[in-house]
């Protein structure tokens, strides 16, 4: 590679540096660091890649209509939770957990692994967090215990949430073109088959990772949020943990294979709630010790709750469990019925749109589906909870009041955030002659790998989402480009692609909006540093052993399988 480029990837790098060296090291709060992040960023399109100004700010506003769609999110998952406080709901499901088991561990695994992974399935859109995590405070977890963990499930569901769109959108657009589709059908393969292909290879290291998740959440949840502060007391579980990794990942593997990438994380965290809370009533494989729970509240650390700490004083016997639990069945079930594409409910509302097309003559659009986004169904759920649980004139204020004031910090760092990301994304449109910066970056990490390009494939998939904050953009950005390394290299494309598809899965952990976002439903703000710097290990073990078994498909003795 000519000096010039290693120049240009080097300069490409310092975006995504500065705002792990600001949130991590510095510890910087995301309210300081993402407009100074962002600033560097637009200036080194500005000069090195000679993006014009009006480029950059259009990029720019695109970002800020983007940071709108995920703030309204954001409210209606914090609206729904404040509501259902004020109602007397979250005593009553917090009492109906104690009902299947006290211990801790159980309650994550169910709410955290099962039911968030269904959620993913179902909406994508960083909805299991805005759901489970709020779910678990509600519970009596810490707000950071809860964002933690939920950030650390948005992995093995990802790549096939909101009903296979990473897949089915961002795979198949990105491959969509002559190169590709000319050397499938000279292989005899139709292009649907391809991209249903590239589900299954992904599916298959997924599962053989994602299956240890569990147990990881439990650990790190013990490690830094016990009273021993010990790994041991999460491990002791193990037994549990790995049953609940296989009930989601076998069925979600074979769904995969058999129906395809819309339903493997669907259904497979639908059947394995079912098994998982059965399990768990029968106390099968949980440990006959007495159950794990956190310190007193007294005992807390200050950083482990935020803004908002429900009170289950006086709510012990205003609302049945059943009740108490119908919104969010209502969530789960209106999320399905409009993300089926078998049905007209996801046309239509997705049909209605607020698009801003060519932002500032620079050729750049974006929109908004109000109706189709999941913030709208959290909302309408809050508006039936209101008269579902008989609740008052001032509860219901209440409730929305203290949302709004929740949203303040994490509206102005999002801004920032996804600014940042459209400007680095977008910056292909200029006139140096360069490729946008992610594809520098990729095209110079691909050149210094070389045949171990395996072990690194999924980790450009991670960076991919770490900047975008997406799975399905990360696949849009590398997959055309991960196809044509394993060209040049000859290795399996299938692999590879599977491998990016998991990496943009697995970089969902700590991409920044995301921490934004799941920590803001919690009433977090200014622990992104902290969540990032623990998020970061789960990340890297699922990149590293996906590596480990790009390399074994690639070139071990499973190459004439893959």
């Amino acid at each position: 590679m000519t000096e010039p480029s290693v120049l240009y990837a080097l300069i490409a790098l310092l975006p995504i540096l500065a705002v792990m060296f600001f949130l991590v090291v510095l510890r910087w709060p995301a309210t300081r660091a993402m407009p100074v992040a962002y600033a560097m960023t637009a200036a080194f399109a500005l000069m090195f890649w000679k993006v014009p100004a009006m480029h950059v700010a259009a990029a720019s506003l695109r970002g800020a209509v983007i940071a709108v769609t995920l703030l309204w999110i954001i409210f209606g998952a914090i609206v729904l939770l404040q509501t259902l406080t004020e109602s007397g709901a979250t005593a009553a499901i917090r009492r109906g957990f104690m009902d299947v088991s006290r211990d801790r561990r159980v309650q994550l695994i169910i709410v955290a692994w099962m039911f968030g992974a269904f959620i993913e399935g179902a909406s994508g859109f960083g909805t299991p967090a805005a759901v489970a995590g709020p779910l678990l405070l509600a519970l009596g977890f810490p707000a950071l215990a809860a964002v933690m963990c939920c950030l650390i499930i948005q992995s093995t569901p990802v790549s096939f949430g909101a009903v296979g769109t990473p897949i089915l959108v961002g795979m198949a657009e990105s491959l969509n073109v002559a190169e590709v589709e000319n050397a499938i059908a000279a292989a005899g393969i139709s292009y649907p088959d391809f991209i249903y292909r590239i589900g299954v290879f992904a599916a298959i290291p997924h599962a053989i990772v994602g299956t240890a998740i569990p147990l990881i959440i439990c650990a790190m949840m013990t490690r830094f949020f016990g009273a021993e502060r010990s790994f041991a007391d999460g491990l002791k579980i193990w037994k549990f943990a790995i049953f609940a990794g296989l009930a989601f990942t076998v069925p979600y593997c074979l769904v995969a294979v058999l129906l395809g990438p819309e339903f493997p994380s669907l259904l497979g965290g639908l059947l394995g709630l079912a098994v998982v809370v059965s399990a768990a009533r029968a106390k099968l494989f949980i440990p006959e010790d007495e159950p794990w729970d956190f310190p007193p509240r007294d005992q807390w650390e200050k950083n482990w709750m935020g803004s908002f700490s429900p009170d289950f004083s006086g709510q012990q016997a205003k609302i049945g469990l059943s009740r108490a639990w119908t919104p969010y069945i209502l969530v789960a079930v209106l999320l399905v019925l409009t993300r089926l594409s078998q049905l007209p409910l996801k046309a239509w509302l997705s049909s209605i749109q607020i698009v801003w097309s060519d932002i500032l003559g620079s050729g750049l659009s974006q929109g908004i589906q109000p109706l189709y986004l999941p913030g709208t169904i959290f909302m309408l759920v809050s508006l039936i909870t209101v008269g579902l649980h008989g609740m008052s004139g001032g509860q219901t204020k209440r409730a929305w009041a203290a949302s709004a004031k929740m949203l303040a910090g994490p509206a102005f760092a999002l801004l920032f955030a996804v600014a940042l990301v459209r400007v680095f994304i977008d910056s292909d449109t200029n006139a140096s002659g360069l490729q946008s910066m992610p594809l520098v970056l990729a095209e110079f990490a691909a050149s210094v790998t070389g045949a171990t390009w395996p072990f690194f494939a999924a980790m450009i998939g991670a960076l991919g989402a770490f900047v975008a904050g997406s799975n399905t953009v990360s696949d849009l950005m590398f997959s055309l480009f991960q196809y044509g390394v394993a060209d040049r290299i000859q290795v399996p494309h299938l692999v590879i692609l599977g491998l990016q598809a998991l990496g943009g899965a697995a970089g969902n952990m700590i991409t920044v909006h995301n921490v934004v976002a799941a920590a803001a439903t919690v009433g977090l703000v200014g622990c992104e540093g902290l969540l990032i710097r623990r998020t970061i290990v789960p990340m890297l073990y699922y990149v590293v052993f996906a590596g480990l078994l790009g390399l074994l498909f690639s070139y071990g003795i499973f190459s004439n399988v893959f």
